[in-house]
């Protein structure tokens, strides 16, 4: 399966809200990195921050792109709402062992009126 292969399928899984069918696109050691939080590591820490986030906003991911370089994939992607963003994902055996995300956290949390973390 390529790197888009599995990005693809994340996408699915992230779609569906389903927090420990993501966590299984992820090596046991792997990183999430979104660009306004600290890095997040580790296979079962990754399962909990996105059970935690899909708990608090119901999120819709919409595929722009999704380029692939060997074993990266980037994915370019909005939601209905209009918030952008961007994934870089290193993929090795099949399992994702670093992501790095950028988007707007601050108008995301505006746009589900969410708390804004001082």
């Amino acid at each position: 399966m390529t790197a888009k292969d599995i990005i693809e399928k994340w996408v699915e899984a992230f779609n569906n809200g389903d927090s420990n069918a993501i966590a299984e696109f992820y090596s046991e050691d792997a990183i999430n990195h979104q660009v306004a939080d600290s890095p997040v590591e580790g296979k079962e820490a990754i399962r909990e921050m996105f059970s935690r986030e899909f708990s608090r906003a119901e999120m819709t991911c919409l595929v722009d792109n999704i380029f692939e370089d060997g074993e990266w994939a980037i994915l370019e992607w909005k939601d209905p709402l209009g918030l952008r963003g961007c994934g870089f994902f290193h993929v090795q055996n099949e399992k994702i062992v670093f992501q790095r995300g950028y988007w707007d956290k601050l108008s995301f949390f505006k746009m589900h009126n969410l708390p804004i973390p001082a």
